[in-house]
């Protein structure tokens, strides 16, 4: 069974936003759709953009650096330039405590 690490509160993160948050050393973009934590690996793999600081258009996060976008459902890649997926964290609410099984 995966370790879940907390990481963020419900709070910290409204609906239609996007944030970074650290999970075992590693950035992950943690994104709220529609009442829904969803958590991908926080660096675009195309230049290294910090995903948590990207926007969140519907269930995609667009990297703000160079637009590549990614689901924030599954990490993989809906818009280049990135070729290659981020990983996709399981998310686990217990009250208001955000937390995410490492990768």
């Amino acid at each position: 069974m995966a370790t879940f690490v907390s990481v963020a509160k419900t709070g910290d993160v409204p609906p239609g936003a996007v944030i970074e948050v650290q999970c075992d050393g590693q950035p992950v973009a943690l994104a709220n759709v529609n009442g829904e934590y969803l958590a991908i690996g926080g660096t675009c793999t195309h230049r290294g953009g910090p995903l948590g600081e990207g926007e969140l258009d519907g269930e995609t996060i667009v990297c703000p650096w160079h637009g590549g976008m990614f689901s924030v459902r599954t990490g993989d890649v809906e818009m280049g330039p990135p070729s290659k997926p981020v990983p996709a964290y399981r998310v686990l609410v217990e009250g208001d405590d955000i937390k995410i099984a490492p990768a």
